[in-house]
């Protein structure tokens, strides 16, 4: 994984064109990949995953409480929310997204100390939700984004191994 840049931007924009991409994202508008790669705040992060012929797919990470559009609403400090998409036609199907999402969540809780994570899928993305759920995410309930219609779904930070007690 490597922080995607400012010279990743025209690659994102091809992936964002790709019909595959398209029609798991849905309607609303993708990022401007120019003001996101060119500012550097701390309530979103950008991720590149890089294969030995270079990157293959993106991971963004959002501090959702902090992020300013408010896009998941009013939620707890410590929530944070990702997207995750293959840009490659090639690299799906393999278990990258499965890496990269493994990668994601280790981040989330370790390096920025979440209490939760959140992720919104369209509804008729059936193969995201599936791989979701497999690795621990469980349904909140439907929730419409624009003019999507999505199934937000959450993963909780899984608590701390308890010590046997002594005696």
């Amino acid at each position: 994984m490597r922080r995607a840049t400012p010279e990743d931007r025209d690659l994102l924009v091809a992936w964002d064109a790709d019909p595959d991409v398209r029609a798991a994202g849905g309607d609303d508008d993708w990022w401007d990949w120019d003001r996101a790669l060119a500012e550097d705040v701390d309530h979103e992060e950008f991720w590149l995953a890089v294969e030995d012929d270079g990157p293959s797919g993106i991971i963004i990470l959002l501090d959702a409480a902090r992020e300013p559009t408010h896009y998941w609403g009013d939620v707890e400090p410590g929530t944070w929310a990702l997207d995750i998409w293959i840009g490659r036609p090639d690299r799906r199907g393999r278990g990258l997204g499965t890496a990269m999402l493994r990668w994601a969540i280790d981040r989330c809780f370790t390096v920025h100390d979440a209490h939760r994570i959140l992720i919104d899928p369209l509804e008729t993305n059936v193969r995201a939700i599936e791989l979701y759920r497999r690795v621990g995410f469980v349904d909140v309930g439907p929730r419409t984004f624009g003019d999507d219609r999505c199934l937000v779904l959450e993963l909780s930070r899984p608590d701390p191994p308890r010590c046997a007690p002594s005696g």
